[in-house]
């Protein structure tokens, strides 16, 4: 299985799906857990993380696959939501909540 496929596999693998450097209960960046604590703030506790920097290859994969050239990525339901700036601005102006709220209860 190549890098792409490992990628798609993860992200559809759970709801919710964080990209970031290091781990929810240890951020190795500042970005990656303002984002880990924007989920939080939406209720949610239980989401798959895929610390990138375990994984070179996934680290390399992931920009490659959304197109996006920095790492933390938020997937919800398998599509690409966006990086910490997005995520930030949409949970700023209630979005973040809707979009969560309507794909964990679908």
């Amino acid at each position: 299985m190549n890098v792409q496929e490992k990628i798609r596999n993860q992200i559809t693998a759970d709801e919710v799906v964080l990209y970031m450097k290091g781990t929810p209960q240890s951020p190795q960046c500042g970005f990656s857990g303002a984002t880990v604590k924007l989920l939080q703030a939406c209720g949610v506790q239980n989401f798959s993380a895929v610390d990138v920097l375990a994984d070179p290859e996934i680290r390399e994969g992931i920009k490659t696959y959304s197109n996006w050239p920095t790492v933390p990525q938020l997937y919800i339901k398998g599509e690409f939501v966006g990086g910490a700036d997005i995520v930030r601005e949409m949970y700023s102006q209630g979005e973040l909540q809707k979009l969560i709220d309507s794909a964990l209860t679908k």
